[in-house]
């Protein structure tokens, strides 16, 4: 039974709660809890103590990260490919008792939660646990710290960082892949043009349609089950794909290598801009399994055929025309496949007639100008160019038929008409995707159904430009070497958002986007209890994880970070002093 005993002290009598216990068989008084002196006591009856200070922050995603972290242990691996950017020095960089791999790190979290600038990192960083959890102070992290241990990070020591990685990966994860999927995209620049120092920002075609503007291009190589990026390239924002494919495609059967993929049983996908008569010998000679894209603009032959004998096959449930045969293509008999895809015919319907329209009304209003009497003296050359150019969009070249007629001196009459039954022949051919293959034993809907999955590597660029997580932009570098560290930076983020997500999905059967993920994630808070108290020494301090839903519970659990900020590991090469 317990009891209240009390102890003098330098005059004064302090109350504690006592138990007592047998201790090696004999009775011992064990404390409970200390009361404090009787006024302390009272007050704490009355609820006039001190109290308590709450204060959360944002925890479940920090958390989520640096589990992933620790089992892969990032600092450490980027630390050893590091090197002091001042030869004279010969310890290893650090800044404000940080090195280099824990700072990369540090960015790409802050890239996966709430993309921000170098600057504003730590504006977001006191908002989180990520302070608590590292054990370590982050508040003299700015700019100029992230640009200091950018320096020391050697490009040409990238792929390796990467390599070793996405090697441990695999091994930790038990990771299985078998089709892996290819592309590249741009990202803009605001760069100046007279900026010299900048070599790989460069003006070229871009989606964005912002040709005013420099850019710089990123490869990439996901996989199909769970996007985790093998591989990326920067490179040059005016390089054309298909001869970036053809810079890298060594580099990617490589890494296949590397993490004892069998190449028998892996499939490399990509787009029809990455396919060459040169780039397909270089696909053969590494004896590299492929699915492909042609454009059917060079294959009008092959188009006329499929459109005469399409049959019907259910691909995923889907009815769809298909052509299937075998052909020599640039000296190589591959399968090739050419369908249907409505939701592509759609858009290419919509545009067509969105052209017509308004080749038609200026058509129309040019000839109401002409017919005008009073209308100015015209050029009959200065006319007719007038009206091809008009008509030379892609499909009104062919769809509509004009005629000038000249009435009398500088006065015309035009006439113009859609020819209908090209405008049913190009509609029979619009929406086609022709696909090749070297895999002959597939069935047709697995080439398909391959090429589709394309899709997964551009949900993946449409990652990397979502400005809520995993953003690339902002960036505000100018030298090549800190925009090729800053975009490892958000492959890293990446990687470590798709370990996340994959475990999220095998282990709490998550649904959702890796971005309702970490919205999810983010939503998950800790607690920090401040006790005030009158007596001397340190306030004490005790942490909490605020009450969660249901589905947040699920996840945590799945990911086994519950207790994380209970257990908190050591993390190896995040201070100098480890």
């Amino acid at each position: 039974m317990a009891t209240i005993q009390s102890k003098n002290s330098r005059g004064y009598k302090y109350w504690y709660i006592v138990e007592s216990r047998r201790v090696n068989g004999k009775p011992r008084p064990v404390v409970l809890a200390y009361l404090g002196k009787a006024d302390d006591l009272l007050k704490r009856l009355q609820g006039l103590a001190g109290g308590v200070r709450l204060k959360s922050y944002s925890h479940g995603a920090v958390a989520a990260l640096l589990n992933v972290v620790h089992a892969l242990d990032v600092p450490a691996i980027i630390n050893q490919h590091t090197k002091s950017p001042r030869p004279y020095r010969a310890e290893k960089p650090a800044r404000n008792n940080l090195t280099t791999g824990s700072t990369l790190l540090l960015g790409a979290m802050g890239r996966v939660c709430m993309p921000t600038s170098k600057r504003g990192w730590w504006s977001w960083a006191k908002t989180t646990s990520v302070e608590y959890l590292l054990r370590h102070s982050l508040s003299k992290i700015d700019s100029q710290h992230f640009w200091d241990l950018m320096d020391a990070l050697p490009v040409e020591a990238i792929a390796k960082i990467e390599r070793e990685l996405v090697e441990k990966t695999f091994k930790i994860y038990n990771l299985q892949s078998d089709t892996l999927f290819f592309d590249t995209t741009n990202f803009l620049a605001y760069i100046d043009t007279t900026n010299r120092r900048c070599t790989i920002a460069q003006r070229g075609k871009n989606k964005q349609k912002r040709y005013d503007l420099r850019q710089i291009g990123l490869a990439m190589v996901v996989t199909r089950n769970d996007m985790i990026p093998l591989f990326h390239h920067t490179y040059q924002g005016n390089m054309a794909d298909a001869a970036v494919f053809r810079d890298v495609i060594e580099t990617i059967k490589d890494r296949m290598e590397g993490l004892g993929l069998d190449r028998e049983k892996h499939t490399v996908v990509f787009d029809r801009g990455n396919n060459s008569r040169n780039n397909m010998a270089i696909v053969e000679r590494l004896l590299l399994h492929y699915v492909g894209a042609l454009t059917p603009y060079h294959h009008k032959q092959l188009v006329h055929e499929a459109v005469d004998n399409f049959k019907e096959y259910d691909v995923e449930g889907s009815k769809m025309q298909v052509y299937r045969d075998k052909r020599v293509l640039w000296q190589q008999e591959r399968t090739v496949v050419v369908f249907i895809s409505e939701k592509l015919k759609a858009g290419q319907v919509r545009g067509m007639y969105q052209s017509l329209e308004k080749a038609e009304k200026q058509l129309r209003q040019l000839q109401q100008k002409l017919c005008n009497p009073k209308a100015k003296m015209r050029d009959k050359e200065h006319l007719e160019n007038t009206l091809r150019t008009l008509v030379k969009g892609q499909f009104t070249k062919n769809l509509i038929d004009w005629s000038l007629q000249e009435m009398s001196e500088g006065k015309f009459h035009l006439e113009f008409s859609i020819h209908q039954k090209k405008l049913e022949e190009i509609e029979g051919e619009l929406g086609l995707r022709i696909l090749m293959t070297d895999r002959h034993d597939w069935g047709t809907g697995d080439i398909i159904k391959a090429y589709y999955g394309q899709s997964k590597i551009e949900h993946a660029f449409r990652n990397l430009k979502n400005p809520y997580h995993l953003a690339l932009k902002p960036q505000f570098h100018w030298t090549d070497q800190k925009i090729r560290v800053h975009f490892f930076i958000c492959v890293l983020g990446y990687l470590l958002a798709a370990i996340v997500w994959h475990q999220a999905k095998a282990q709490a059967q998550f649904k959702e986007t890796l971005d309702t993920l970490f919205d999810t994630l983010n939503n998950v808070r800790l607690v920090t209890m401040l006790e005030e108290t009158k007596t001397r020494g340190r306030v004490k301090a005790r942490y909490n994880l605020e009450e969660m839903s249901d589905e947040e519970t699920l996840i945590m659990n799945a990911l086994e970070i519950k207790d994380f900020h209970n257990n908190r590991p050591k993390f190896q090469g995040v201070s100098v002093y480890n």
